[in-house]
């Protein structure tokens, strides 16, 4: 039976997310003969994911050394089965019928990898979209590298609607290893190294709340960003330089 590994990092804040996020997985359709799997993987080994997860035997927990969100996806990667390896942060939500969305876009050997259009959360229940998501359909190698060159570091997709071929993934290197913007590093690497495919219907619930890392002085350090934009950069633009086209799958 093919799987779809649904790969989610946790830290002692987005714990009481979690039922919510369990609860947009368990809602999902997926093509006949599809299942999915939930990583769930603790930054840490403090325990804190004891007892709080559903009775669902697709969930698979785990826990390992600290070593910042990037480190906890990979230790995640190594215990999935999933030919398909799905992004979904602890304190995000999955739209209806995101999962099989992803797999029948990646139906396609042409393509490595997927990014979705997201709406924002609000605190009050309120979703806002956006006016600049690309058009629905093949994303070229380098035009999200391009478009994040262009616009301050910005990306055109979002990183954490990101589906990917596991091979595609492993090949290379998985995460980054950065305390911050692992995800975005491994879509401009995607990128520089396979075409990807845009998914105009929403395909995941952004939530916005003032614990959200990306809202922490220490991500927003300008010195620290600069550092991480650079490697992120400098890795992607390489990879697009040596790497030819190919069909993957």
């Amino acid at each position: 039976m093919p799987v779809i590994s649904v790969i989610t990092p946790v830290h002692g804040p987005s714990v009481p997310f979690l039922a919510e996020a369990h609860a947009s997985l368990a809602a999902q359709e997926l093509p006949a003969g599809w299942t999915w799997e939930w990583l769930v993987q603790e930054d840490g080994e403090t325990g804190l994911l004891d007892a709080v997860l559903p009775r669902d035997e697709r969930i698979r927990p785990g826990a390992g050394r600290q070593g910042g969100p990037g480190v906890a996806r990979m230790m995640a990667l190594s215990r999935s089965s999933g030919s398909l390896i799905k992004a979904l942060d602890a304190d995000d939500l999955l739209a209806p019928g995101a999962l099989a969305r992803d797999i029948a876009a990646l139906a396609d050997p042409a393509i490595g990898w997927t990014a979705s259009s997201v709406l924002d959360l609000l605190p009050d229940g309120t979703k806002v979209g956006f006016d600049s998501d690309p058009a629905e359909g093949p994303i070229e190698r380098g035009a999200v590298l391009r478009y994040w060159r262009e616009n301050g570091y910005l990306s055109s997709v979002v990183a954490g609607t990101l589906c990917i071929r596991r091979d595609l993934l492993l090949e290379l290197g998985g995460w980054m290893a950065l305390p911050a913007s692992e995800d975005t590093g491994l879509v401009l690497a995607a990128n520089a190294s396979a075409d990807g495919y845009f998914l105009a219907t929403c395909g995941m619930f952004y939530r916005k709340w003032p614990g959200q890392v990306t809202k922490s002085a220490a991500h927003n350090d300008d010195g620290e960003r600069l550092a991480r934009m650079k490697l992120i950069g400098e890795r992607a633009e390489i990879m697009l330089a040596r790497r030819p086209s190919r069909a993957l799958g």
